[in-house]
């Protein structure tokens, strides 16, 4: 592959170069595109009743519209994933041989071959109900194929297709520079995170991975910082936490309750980047691209006029419509037949692990005594949450409704939503993705992550109850 060359700016040119005027059009591909981006994806917006974004907004009318089709037709998708695969591998057709994208796609080695027909089984099975219970049963593959397929399904194809009008178009770069330093000296990160964070905060965690696995390949992250974005940054949403609440019966705290969240997470993302195994990634950039970001100031320039510059000269570089609406067309493909049976496949066997074995149960006994010393009722009947979230984000508020104390759901609610990392999706998202980080590394972030906030929810909980 063509590594291109890094981007090197020196300072006195750049300086120079803020007083270089910019055409019309340069400001057009700028100031527009970015703008419908944050309507988008940014600015929250009641719809039935929740806050939600623009993108959420099209993503559930979609999936409501075409929910009675969409289990079966991403299962078609799942046993097309499984199958050009193993054409392509049999006969190596130039109609995807020749086409790299196509190529990354279809032509992969035989471990993710099995893994898509393992989700391709699972998905057809639980689609015609046939096999053993514990696989199609409804808190296993038929949650998986059911709730959370489609919601990815729906949600990615229009955050896919739409991302380019944050990426593309100059705003991460406006946004770098202008917020560098606070990113930089408290979370070691460049400023055009907080539009990760943002993107998550306001719509879904998985749409902030995408943002920064998207970043990360195209040389503006380095190992280290999109380890650390997307493992601290991309953080459940303001809507997601209030089904969370709601289920768990404790809607009338929210306020407090996401208080607490915010504060718990800003902490671990204060002291995880700054600890193994995120301190040791490298702060080097994708091989396949090299370094294409500068987020550093000439003198004598404010960071407002050179974040202009710097949004203005992406613009600029625009290659056109069509050239964009294929980037984002890729993205979705590639979700659909390569991210998507990977979560149907993992997921449901993480589900299985969770509802059907006492793994979780026997891993937590250590946590009893823990939650014990901190004073939170039905301790042992709590223990389980703490661990299980690992498997996925909903299992935590599942075990909480049937424990009575207020603050012991409270502080389940709370915990599940800062930890982050669960297997069925954002770990999925992350283990596919070309950052490097492995399983083991998702699963030890997740337990720091909970050893950090755990103490501070529940002198939080103690606080508010």
């Amino acid at each position: 592959m063509e590594v291109k060359q890094e981007k090197s700016y020196s300072l006195e040119s750049a300086s120079q170069s803020v007083n270089a005027s910019h055409s019309k059009k340069a400001y057009s591909w700028f100031i527009i595109p970015s703008l419908i981006g944050i309507l988008l994806f940014l600015v929250p917006v009641p719809f039935n009743g929740k806050m939600t974004i623009g993108v959420g907004i099209l993503a559930e009318s979609i999936q409501i519209k075409l929910a009675p089709i969409l289990p079966g037709f991403m299962t078609a998708i799942l046993i097309l994933s499984a199958i050009i695969p193993i054409v392509t591998k049999a006969f190596e057709p130039k109609a995807i041989m020749l086409r790299p994208f196509l190529k990354q796609l279809f032509y992969v080695n035989w471990f993710w071959i099995g893994t898509r027909l393992v989700g391709a089984l699972f998905a057809v099975m639980t689609l015609f109900k046939f096999g053993p219970e514990f696989i199609i049963s409804d808190v296993s593959g038929g949650t998986m194929l059911y709730s959370l397929v489609p919601v990815l399904a729906a949600w990615f194809l229009f955050a896919g297709l739409l991302m380019p009008l944050l990426l593309e178009f100059g705003l991460m770069d406006f946004f770098g520079t202008a917020l560098r330093h606070v990113m930089r000296p408290l979370f070691k990160l460049p400023g055009r995170s907080s539009i990760d964070a943002l993107a998550s905060w306001m719509g879904a965690g998985t749409v902030g991975v995408l943002i920064t696995t998207k970043q990360y390949e195209e040389g503006y992250y380095t190992k280290r910082e999109a380890a650390v974005i997307a493992t601290n940054f991309s953080i459940n949403s303001i809507a997601f936490s209030l089904v969370v609440i709601s289920f768990i019966g404790l809607e009338d705290m929210f306020i407090p309750f996401y208080f607490t969240v915010v504060v718990a997470g800003l902490v671990a993302a204060f002291v995880c980047p700054r600890i193994p195994p995120l301190s040791r990634k490298a702060d080097t950039y994708y091989e396949g691209t090299g370094k294409q970001i500068s987020e550093d100031v000439p003198q004598g320039v404010s960071s407002f006029k050179w974040g202009m510059q710097k949004a203005l000269e992406k613009a600029s570089e625009v290659k056109g419509v069509k050239y964009i609406a294929g980037q984002g067309v890729n993205t979705v493909l590639d979700i659909y037949f390569a991210l998507i049976p990977l979560v149907m496949a993992l997921g449901t066997i993480a589900l299985i692990i969770a509802e059907f074995t006492p793994f979780f149960t026997y891993l937590s006994m250590p946590i009893v005594p823990v939650l014990e010393l901190m004073q939170i009722p039905e301790a042992a009947a709590a223990a389980p949450a703490m661990l299980v979230g690992f498997a996925d984000m909903f299992l935590p508020a599942v075990i909480g409704t049937g424990i009575e104390s207020e603050l012991t759901r409270f502080v389940i609610a709370a915990v599940s939503l800062t930890q982050l990392i669960y297997m069925s999706e954002i770990g999925i998202l992350l283990v596919k993705s070309k950052i490097p980080i492995s399983v083991l590394e998702l699963a030890i972030i997740f337990l720091q992550r909970t050893v950090i906030t755990l103490p501070i929810i529940v002198v939080m909980a103690h606080f508010f109850l």
